[in-house]
């Protein structure tokens, strides 16, 4: 049983068809990457898993379970975390009150600590600004906070955003190299990454997604040699 898996799926923004009959799976253990254009489908993809929005029809497992009409909080407690394009942090907010909100339905106060004290391991620039406003943070700043507050409820997979958008070079080195190990701590994760080549260099399977519909699924590497892929996003002959 794969520990996600999308069937059929068909969503809509109004009369937009935004996905047309995705189906994929991402097992437990594994990095998988969506690439495609602006506009494939690619974000709409996460939303629809993260409950953000429902399908029109088709269905959303997670675990084995139907989460195709579950509410976002329900789908996080579930362990399904989402870090969006965009990095979607409370500007008004802390450092320290982002991380607290990204672990909302946690009871027991020493947990949070912990889980803090995790993320603070990973970015450590995080906690020297543990009470500077996150509207203040740079971009890679915030995105080390989007990614951190996206942990705070230990999720089993984590779906990340275009993590390396807008980044300087080395702040995208050190995201891949978190996505990395945190797979290798066992996290899952599902990338969806204008980079197609950093992301498939990360990745241990791929998908291709153009307006809205699913034209190509292989390994990372196969992908990597794929004519298509290669002329189309990786910007190689």
């Amino acid at each position: 049983m794969s520990l996600l898996s999308l069937t059929d799926v068909h969503s809509f923004y109004g009369h937009i068809h935004a996905l047309k009959g995705i189906s994929l799976t991402v097992e437990e253990g594994e990095i998988v990457t969506l690439i495609g254009s602006n506009g494939a489908g690619k974000s709409t993809t996460l939303r629809t898993v993260s409950g953000l929005m429902h399908p029109g029809s088709g269905r959303v497992e997670f675990d084995g379970r139907d989460i195709s009409r579950m509410e976002p909080h329900a789908i996080v407690a579930a362990g399904l975390g989402h870090v969006p394009e965009g990095r979607g942090i409370f500007p008004t907010l802390t450092v320290r009150e982002n991380l607290e909100m990204g672990a909302f339905t946690v009871r027991d106060p020493e947990a949070v600590r912990e889980r803090m004290a995790y993320g603070f391991e990973l970015f450590p620039r995080l906690k020297e600004r543990i009470d500077q406003h996150g509207g203040t943070l740079s971009g890679g700043e915030q995105q080390m906070l989007a990614i951190a507050r996206g942990l705070m409820m230990q999720p089993r997979l984590l779906m990340l955003d275009e993590p390396s958008m807008g980044l300087a070079p080395v702040l995208v080195e050190l995201i891949f190299d978190i996505v990395t190990m945190l797979n290798d701590k066992g996290v899952t994760i599902l990338l969806v990454e204008q980079n197609a080549l950093m992301a498939l260099s990360v990745a241990h399977r791929g998908y291709v997604l153009q307006n809205g519909e699913l034209v190509l699924n292989d390994t990372a590497a196969n992908l990597r040699r794929d004519p298509l892929v290669r002329t189309a996003y990786l910007g190689m002959a």
